[in-house]
């Protein structure tokens, strides 16, 4: 039965999406329905179509008491919004509907797994926040909350194990037919660590053992885990807090980590055996993946960053969007992310040049746009030396840019919007580092009206941004410090 907390809210953003320009939005991207979007959750595909959950509160453009808001999709690039399919409206997940993650049942249902958070008065008059994992089934649509919940509670903890950092269960099920989920928690050093616990049936659970420990090497607290394996190996998707920098690798702040190493399916034993960040630029947390049905793992991610997104806001009545949703793949020990092939539908108009020299700053006919899907292919320019920097500018008008640029005998390559329009003293500019001696350097950037991913190397690192900039600024200008040779294809997306 629908909770008169879930009817509020079914009715509010039926009513205050129609206040949304469909123009003010991006076009392949999934933002909120109305309000706030945080985390992916429970994305799976379910019934024909792909189903993607979200952190939301629908009554306003902050942060607030967590809902999940629904989305379906056939193609994960045009999103028809569903009703909200959680409230916060039990006593033990009154104070939120925390993260979390779906698989399909054997009967056919629709099994959601998330965190319930209840703030509890202490004796001292402070509050501390209880958080509880716990089961909802449904259609598709409409969902029921499980009458056993919460399913894991801090009495299912390792000892001395925080039963307030406790959350985003990350549920699958394995060849034998039993259910694993991974969640993450704080441990007893103060750092974060991911717990695997294990089911029959999806709904009784135990505590198996700890899957992952910190140990403070990478941040504190570990959120969204999410746990599968992929070419052979085992693969743990982390959203670390309160991270430090670690040369290029990791930045300040809330960030990403994947672990890959190997995985004994019969002892859940995972021994991890390189890291890595998942993306290396502004707006990227909270990954989570599914698989298609032909077999492909897919990841999507929360396009915003925790730092600027209470003073990086445009107005409107909505703030919160997912990035595109990426292919993985292990090479060489590391992941390898592409945009999904079904982008390529969405593409014309192609435009095209070869061999040509960049020297200062060159603008090509045909070259602009906001929402494009663009492919250069960089090298240094034979008996010169090498170029000293190359940049792509976008967004661009006479007043605001974006830009990606590329110094090769640093090997840096760097994302800075702090031209985009931005009014606020928040985080302009993110570098990541490759091998560039010989000055080579391939770049896919899609853009799609507010945001920018950059795809480099064919994946082999990601960036990612959020550039809240006039609409009608739309040219595009390459400029170099020395001579580039460059080849770009740049295609229209609609």
């Amino acid at each position: 039965m629908t909770s008169q907390t879930l009817r509020e809210a079914r009715k509010y953003e039926e009513t205050a999406e129609k206040r949304i320009a469909k123009k003010d939005r991006p076009l392949f991207h999934l933002s909120v329905r109305t309000g706030w979007m945080n985390d992916p959750n429970g994305f799976s595909f379910y019934e024909g179509k792909y189903h993607l959950f979200y952190q939301y509160y629908p009554y306003d453009c902050k942060w607030g008491p967590m809902h999940w808001g629904h989305a379906v999709s056939c193609d994960l690039l045009h999103w028809e919004y569903l009703p909200a399919a959680l409230a916060p409206d039990e006593p033990y997940d009154k104070d939120g509907c925390f993260s979390g993650s779906a698989l399909v049942l054997e009967d056919g249902r629709h099994l959601l797994m998330y965190t319930g958070v209840q703030r509890v008065k202490r004796p001292d008059g402070t509050y501390d926040e209880l958080q509880t994992q716990c089961l909802a089934t449904g259609d598709g649509t409409d969902y029921e909350k499980y009458e056993k919940n919460p399913v894991l509670t801090g009495a299912d903890l390792p000892a001395g194990s925080s039963p307030s950092d406790f959350r985003d269960p990350k549920i699958w099920r394995k060849p034998d037919g039993t259910f694993r989920c991974v969640a993450g928690n704080m441990a007893p050093d103060g750092s974060g660590q991911i717990l695997l616990f294990r089911s029959a049936d999806g709904f009784d659970w135990q505590f198996e053992k700890v899957l992952a420990e910190n140990h403070s090497r990478f941040g504190k607290m570990w959120e969204c885990p999410d746990f599968f394996l992929l070419d052979g190996k085992g693969v743990l998707l982390i959203s670390p807090q309160d991270m430090l920098p670690q040369g290029f690798e990791y930045h300040n702040g809330n960030g990403t980590l994947c672990l890959i190493g190997d995985y004994e399916e019969e002892t859940d034993a995972f021994a991890w055996e390189s890291d890595q960040a998942i993306d290396y630029g502004i707006d990227f947390y909270a990954s989570q993946t599914t698989l298609t049905p032909d077999g492909r793992r897919i990841l999507i991610g929360w396009m915003q960053n925790w730092d600027t997104c209470s003073t990086y806001n445009p107005g409107g009545s909505w703030l919160g969007q997912m990035s595109l949703p990426r292919e993985l793949s292990i090479r060489n020990g590391r992941l390898y992310q592409a945009p999904i092939r079904e982008l390529e539908a969405l593409r014309h108009d192609r435009v095209e040049y070869r061999d040509v020299t960049v020297e200062d700053t060159v603008s090509l006919e045909g070259i602009q746009g906001r929402r494009i899907d663009m492919e250069l292919v960089l090298s240094g320019v034979d008996g010169q030396e090498l170029y000293q920097k190359f940049a792509v500018r976008f967004a661009q008008n006479d007043q605001y840019r974006t830009s990606i640029s590329f110094r090769p005998r640093e090997g840096i390559v760097k994302v800075d919007r702090k031209f985009s329009g931005s009014r606020r003293a928040i985080i302009h500019q993110r570098r990541c580092q490759i091998d560039g001696a010989d000055g080579r350097l391939k770049l896919r950037i899609i853009l799609d009206l507010c945001s920018v991913e950059v795809f480099i190397n064919d994946g082999e690192k990601v960036m990612t941004a959020i550039t809240y900039t006039d609409p009608e600024a739309d040219k595009i200008s390459f400029f170099a410090d020395g001579k580039v040779r460059m080849d770009v294809v740049k295609y229209d997306l609609s």
